[in-house]
């Protein structure tokens, strides 16, 4: 089993985002059994998403995480904040988003929100391989 973890900050949060993405291609290029560039696309879509929702509600900086199973990704976010994404209605006017967790919950096989008890929250996110 491969796992990587990535702290990420929202000094520069467009290019934390693009380093947290670059992070997720490196770590999936370096895997011993490759995985479908489309698979690979989505991977790195839900990195994206769940790392820009981390930096924008969760405190500026998070910690990715993400792990190579037989037959699946597991891409998981830490952020200090104890709110839980939820779902809500995309604003397509005024660009305040919604799209991203509907998204998200839409590609993963699974995720889960998991409280933790220190403060903050782990979202995760299984995608198949």
């Amino acid at each position: 089993m491969n796992t990587m973890s990535v702290n990420v900050s929202a000094v520069r949060s467009a290019t934390s985002v693009a380093g947290a993405r670059e992070s997720a291609r490196d770590f999936l290029g370096g895997l011993r059994l490759p995985i479908a560039a489309e698979d690979a696309d989505t991977v790195v879509l839900v990195v994206s998403e769940l790392v820009t929702n981390a930096l924008r509600h969760g405190g500026g900086t998070c910690t990715l995480d993400l792990t190579a199973h037989p037959d699946s990704i597991e891409v998981t976010v830490h952020d200090h904040s104890p709110q839980a994404p939820r779902m809500r209605t995309p604003d397509l006017n005024d660009g305040t988003g919604g799209f991203g967790w509907p998204m998200v919950k839409c590609l993963a096989r699974t995720t889960a929100v998991t409280r933790q008890a220190a403060g903050g929250k782990i979202v995760s996110a299984l995608l198949a391989r």
